[in-house]
């Protein structure tokens, strides 16, 4: 990324100093010679889950796409997060994943990962924003609403600080990056405005994490993702990170959830659609109880598709789409976002910036919603409509991962789009067709062993 050509001038306000506020407030400082980043949370000096994260303390995925782009905005982020302990990884090589029972045939790949806990990225990141100039982050402080000026536009936010009476601060921008609350829609109504349409579907998705002592030897895999299916709606994931440790989330949906006692989770993973996961916690050490979360609904707000909207106000990440967060994608999409609204305030121009950046960022959220909601959809405990698009589209997928076991090329057209650093238009590209479609003699093993890697040929 290049640095904006304007001298930044003005003030921003940032809500909430999550991964998507952070990452806003990294943009703005651009632009804006003073940026205010609030959030109700005591803020930890060290990397641990806080109350206002509570999915901190489960596992998370940082997308290939998603760690480009974090490197880009924040220069040596891979390199001081492996000295903290993260670990690299080559997402198609280091990681075994398993789709509909099938392991994806491993293979050298440009796909890098990082694997480090939300708690640990997210201090991190809240170290190198608060050194930024111009940059002051305010904890147990909230927004309680935007203020508008007679023109209807955005001039200000009250804020609420902890023992203290709500006071007025004015600002040129103001950035609700709140996450899956829905305050947002309160706050435009008390605008005067009409709040966005909605989307929503219901995965009825849970999942208990428990973390466990990593030791050399433990595997020969940076990370596994065992993906739950229609047939066997349960999985799993587990991801190596800082402090030593394996952070294991296993999940279920409807009335068959991992329990939270430590037998029956051990016996949820015995359940689950192959016997890699649980293989490898019955040598491990655990270091703490099973936490179980309820997984929240996913709903796209659709702002691009208001008729009207203040000036001096986005909504941004979570605020603006929050997905099934068994996919991996939240704080991927959140960076994709930050690089649009970069994009958006280049030529100085801020009068039409929410109209712009809803505009472009609903394009960027367009692949990853589809991804997500086409894959709940092959549930059918799930209720939602199901255009006939989508149901061939499941279908093909469910005859590419079969394919994607044996053959390298095709896991790799997958995980490229899976990390959106490629369209889905890839997984119809004429190589790729005739490689999924391809009579496949030796037979479809559901677990077949682990092949021998096979470099990917270039261009592929």
């Amino acid at each position: 990324m290049t640095s904006i050509g304007h001298p930044p001038t003005g003030h921003a306000v940032v809500a909430g100093a999550g991964i998507g506020g952070l990452l806003v407030a990294r943009v703005l400082s651009e632009t804006f010679d003073r940026v205010t980043v609030v959030d109700r949370d005591e803020l930890p000096a060290q990397g641990v889950p806080r109350r206002g994260v509570p999915q901190g303390h489960h596992a998370h995925g940082l997308l290939s796409r998603g760690c480009e782009i974090l490197e880009d905005l924040f220069p040596r982020l891979t390199a001081d997060l492996v000295a903290a302990g993260a670990t690299t990884c080559d997402i198609q090589d280091d990681v075994r994943w398993y789709n509909d029972g099938r392991l994806l045939h491993p293979a050298p790949s440009h796909l890098r990962g990082l694997t480090v806990s939300r708690p640990e990225l997210e201090r991190y990141l809240r170290s190198r924003v608060a050194d930024l100039p111009g940059v002051v982050i305010h904890e147990r402080c909230e927004m309680v609403e935007p203020i508008a000026g007679r023109d209807g536009a955005v001039t200000g936010v009250r804020l609420q600080r902890s023992g203290h009476q709500p006071e007025d601060m004015a600002a040129d921008l103001v950035v609700n990056a709140v996450g899956r609350g829905n305050r947002g829609t309160e706050w435009l109504r008390r605008l005067g405005y009409e709040p966005a349409p909605e989307e929503r579907v219901d995965s009825r998705l849970q999942y208990v994490s428990r973390e466990y002592r990593r030791r050399p030897g433990d595997a020969d895999f940076v990370a596994m993702v065992v993906g739950h299916s229609a047939s066997v709606p349960r999985g799993g994931v587990a991801l190596s990170g800082e402090g030593d440790r394996w952070l294991v989330t296993l999940f279920g949906m409807g009335d068959d959830v991992p329990p939270v006692d430590p037998d029956g989770y051990h016996g949820f993973a015995a359940r689950l659609p192959v016997p890699d996961l649980h293989r490898l916690l019955e040598r491990l050490e655990p270091l703490g109880e099973p936490r179980r979360m309820r997984i929240p609904v996913s709903i796209r707000r659709r702002y691009e598709q208001l008729g009207r909207f203040p000036e001096g106000y986005v909504v941004f990440g979570d605020a603006l789409c929050q997905f099934n967060p068994s996919y991996g994608q939240g704080m991927t999409v959140a960076a994709c976002e930050a690089v649009v609204l970069r994009e958006c305030l280049e030529d100085g121009r801020r009068d039409g910036l929410a109209r712009r950046f809803f505009e472009r960022a609903a394009r960027i959220i367009d692949v990853p919603w589809d991804l997500s909601v086409g894959g709940d959809l092959r549930f059918p405990s799930v209720e939602a409509p199901r255009p006939l698009r989508v149901k061939l589209l499941n279908r093909y997928i469910t005859r590419l991962h079969v394919a994607a076991a044996a053959d390298p090329v095709v896991g790799h057209a997958f995980l490229s789009v899976a990390n959106l650093q490629a369209p889905p238009q890839r997984l119809l590209s004429p190589g790729v067709l005739a490689r999924v479609l391809r009579p496949r003699p030796n037979g479809d093993p559901a677990h077949p062993r682990l092949p021998a890697r096979e470099q990917i040929p270039a261009g592929q």
